[in-house]
This record gives C-alpha cells, sequence and structure tokens, in this order.
C-alpha cells in the first residue's frame, strides 16, 4: 500500500520552494548552512530560514512566483544558530540527531510512482493516488473523471467529483509528505529544505540507497557532531547524497518527486 502524491500539490510546492532556496545557497557557497521552512495558502507564502549565507528578498520571491504563482512572500531569514555552526567548523560533522531506515522499494510502490509520473505528464495539476494491492484510487485536479477513467478503467476516480485543487484549497507545508517520498523508509527526519550536513538529508539518502543496492533494510543512528556513520566517514556520506543530488538536476527537483 502507497500513497503518491505530485509536483503540484501544495505541499509538493511547498518542498520545491525549499529546495529551490536550498539550490541557491549552494551557489553561493560549496557547503552552506541552510535550513529552510515553508507554509503556503490561501495567498500567502510563509518562508523562514536559517541559514549562513545572504538570502535576499527579491531572489525568494522570484522563487515563490516561478513555483507558485503571484501570492504574497512572507519571509524571515536569521543567523544559524552559534552552537551549530560551531559544530561545523573546519570539517563536517553530522548535523543533527536522528534515526534512519532504507528499505527497498516494492513492485507495488514502483507501480504507483509510474503511474502517477505518467499522469502527471498528460494533467501537470495538483493530484494524489493511492494503490493498494488491486485497489487504485486517483484524485486528479483539472481532470474530467471520465477521460481517466478511459485509461484506468478499474480505479476509483475523484470519488467526491472533479475539482480544481491547488493552494487556494489547501495549505501546503514542508516535510508533510515523507509517505510519498519515502515510502517504507519513513524515520522521523525531513528530506526537504535542508543542507547535507543535515543527517536528515545525507544520512536518509545514503540509506535508502544502500537498501535498493544491498536488497534488505538499513537502519542506522547518529548524534551531532558525529565524524563517522556506518563505518564511513560523514563527509564520505555527504558526498554520495551530493552526488545523488546533483544527479537528479538540484533540491528542487529532488523535491518534486521524493526518492522515488
Amino acid at each position: 500500500m502507497i500513497e503518491k502524491v505530485n509536483p503540484k500539490h501544495p505541499d509538493k510546492i511547498a518542498d520545491r520552494i525549499a529546495g529551490a532556496i536550498v539550490d541557491i545557497a549552494y551557489k553561493k557557497e560549496e557547503n552552506p548552512k541552510i535550513a529552510v521552512e515553508v507554509l503556503i495558502g490561501h495567498g500567502v507564502c510563509h518562508v523562514i530560514a536559517e541559514t549562513s549565507v545572504e538570502l535576499k528578498f527579491k531572489e525568494i520571491n522570484a522563487i515563490v512566483k516561478r513555483i507558485a504563482g503571484d501570492i504574497k512572500l512572507d519571509l524571515v531569514v536569521v543567523p544559524q544558530d552559534i552552537h551549530l555552526s560551531h559544530n561545523q567548523e573546519n570539517t563536517i560533522k553530522c548535523g543533527d540527531n536522528g534515526i534512519f531506515k532504507g528499505v527497498p522499494l516494492t513492485s507495488e510502490q514502483k507501480r504507483l510512482s509510474k503511474i502517477a509520473k505518467e499522469i502527471y505528464k498528460k494533467y501537470p495539476y495538483d493530484g494524489k493516488y493511492i494503490l493498494d494491492g488491486d485497489k487504485l484510487v486517483i484524485c486528479q485536479s483539472n481532470a474530467k473523471s471520465e477521460d481517466l477513467k478511459e485509461i484506468f478503467p478499474n480505479a476509483k476516480i475523484n470519488p467526491i467529483g472533479d475539482w480544481t485543487g491547488g493552494s487556494d484549497v489547501d495549505s501546503g507545508a514542508t516535510n508533510r509528505k515523507l509517505g510519498s517520498d519515502m515510502a517504507d523508509s519513513v524515520t522521523g527526519g525531513g528530506l526537504h529544505g535542508k543542507d547535507l550536513s543535515k543527517a536528515d538529508v545525507s544520512v536518509n539518502i545514503y540509506a535508502f540507497l544502500k537498501a535498493q543496492a544491498e536488497d534488505k533494510e538499513i537502519c542506522l543512528s547518529c548524534a551531532i557532531g558525529d565524524e563517522t556513520i556506518d563505518g564511513k566517514p560523514y563527509k564520505e556520506i555527504v558526498k554520495i547524497a551530493r552526488n545523488y543530488i546533483k544527479s537528479i538536476g538540484g533540491f528542487e527537483k529532488f523535491a518534486e518527486w521524493g526518492l522515488f
């Protein structure tokens, strides 16, 4: 059983905005420190960023309008906490406490991911999809149910009728759709809006990739300041995650669908 939401779901719009801001930070510094929270809905986008880099209202506003449309930006930018900042001086160490789990994807999870992406190509609007054995549920905005029924005759489609979706109907927040992004690999930490020193990003990616490669569940834990995880230097974990993010086109692209 698995749920996927597409990149135009309000929660994913929030993730994408956060990811795009992290992309900016990496253009300004090789190893920036940044954590971004986004709450969007009903004409307003609230952004709080704790960061080591200078972020300008103009550049953040441009991101919000490109991804979410013509809505008002409420922006707060503050320096990173001094204790967190000192933790990363002259080296790359684990930036947070956490537990992490990587789990091999099932055929059902891969199938729904493929279905969701195929629907999104034709209907690039807010959508949510569930696959539970033979039961397929499709909630796709700005699409006629009868048209989708021709493609998926056995699916339950738009159960309460055709709809328009978007952040005028529903609010969105960063890291609220981790089940969609991580499948059975979900633990406590969110993937989006953070730099690679944050274990929520790097160790989650590392554990997920290792689980797919070894076809078994991978469980890890760490404490802030750790220099090794899973017998590897933390900087190597960060390098693996950095290469993965680069391979898919950056943090904003990562936020579109998560890990699969």
